[in-house]
């Protein structure tokens, strides 16, 4: 899925600015992702015809839309795409002042993902995680256990805590097998840089 905020702003104008703007955006995100689709997928909010977009505005669109969504155990996975250096700048201040996390990304012609990279700082653990999921593409906490625990003693339900946190930030994806979780990597590129 694709919404381009030029959709959820003003039409007329490459800038995004102010609390006002953002608010009146994150009601538009809200009402165009009302239906939920039946599997986990990334929601791609496209910038490519955006020039601006100020902290406030990112903060009470973008940010308060991820959260939102996550909240509420969605299976779409927002993802910030075709954004310019300053919104990516603008947008990486506004994340690491909150301590949250967000993943960007370019399109190509054919709407497919590519050069993935993570926002925001993870703790090591976290990010560790985060490495072995986009390695291996699909995996639980019992395969990460088993396979990864590298000398020390981490129990399986420190790599739930830590597959879960993942996917409330919505850089992975969660997929519920009846009680069962598996956690899969957003993106077929693998590894996300910085």
């Amino acid at each position: 899925m694709l919404i381009s905020m030029t959709s959820v702003g003003d039409k007329k104008s490459r800038n995004l600015a102010g609390v006002p703007a953002g608010r009146h955006a994150f009601g538009k995100l809200l009402a165009l992702t009302v239906q939920e689709p039946l599997s986990p997928e990334p929601l791609y909010l496209d910038f490519s015809d955006i020039a601006i977009a100020t902290a406030s505005y990112l903060r009470e669109s973008v940010l308060h839309f991820k959260d939102a969504v996550r909240r509420r155990g969605s299976n779409l996975y927002p993802v910030v795409a075709n954004a310019n250096e300053q919104v990516v700048e603008e947008l990486a201040l506004l994340i690491e002042a909150n301590h949250e996390a967000l993943m960007t990304c370019s399109l190509d012609e054919q709407g497919r993902p590519i050069h993935p990279v993570l926002l925001g700082d993870l703790d090591p653990k976290q990010k560790l995680t985060l490495e072995l999921v986009n390695r291996i593409g699909e995996t639980d906490a019992s395969e990460l256990m088993r396979d990864h625990n590298a000398g020390e003693n981490v129990k399986q339900t420190a790599w739930n805590n830590r597959l879960s946190a993942l996917a409330e930030q919505g850089l992975v994806f969660e997929v519920c097998l009846g009680r069962a979780k598996r956690y899969k990597r957003l993106f077929e590129e693998g590894i996300y840089g910085n």
